[in-house]
């Protein structure tokens, strides 16, 4: 199935876009939520606005994530090999690390420094696993 994925004209550069769309979805709601969190859009209450955010977030984290294993399907060894794509998934990690971290703590409920500061440390997370995405074509 795969390596027909790898072969037809359309396939892989479709599951592409699915990929891209998942993670327009997801960094655009962070970055949503971090200016609810810095203090843009003051009259949004912030635990509504992330219940709407937060799930957009998740489902285009879902899309990228299941377009990504199956474009990782059709090349494993040559991606295991790849240090851009191991940095992104070592980076993923540290993502999921942040966002366990800031809800386990209750960050949006408090949105103090610390809050801030993690959510700026998962925007910075996010551009650099994107970037790393790209690189992977190029090492």
């Amino acid at each position: 199935m795969f390596t027909a994925l790898r072969a037809h004209v359309w396939a892989y550069p479709a599951l592409e876009v699915v990929h891209i769309v998942g993670i327009a979805l997801l960094l655009g709601n962070l970055v949503l939520l971090e200016l609810r969190v810095f203090g843009l859009g003051a009259a949004l209450p912030p635990r509504d606005l992330a219940r709407l955010s937060l799930s957009l977030a998740l489902c285009g984290f879902g899309m990228a994530a299941l377009s990504g294993l199956v474009m990782f399907a059709t090349q494993p060894q040559e991606l295991l090999a790849n240090r851009a794509f191991t940095l992104k998934m070592l980076l993923l990690m540290l993502a999921g690390c942040n966002a366990a971290w800031f809800h386990g703590r209750g960050s949006l409920a408090r949105l103090d420094g610390l809050a801030r500061a993690q959510m700026l440390l998962s925007t910075f997370i996010w551009l650099a696993i994107v970037a790393c995405g790209r690189w992977i074509a190029y090492l």
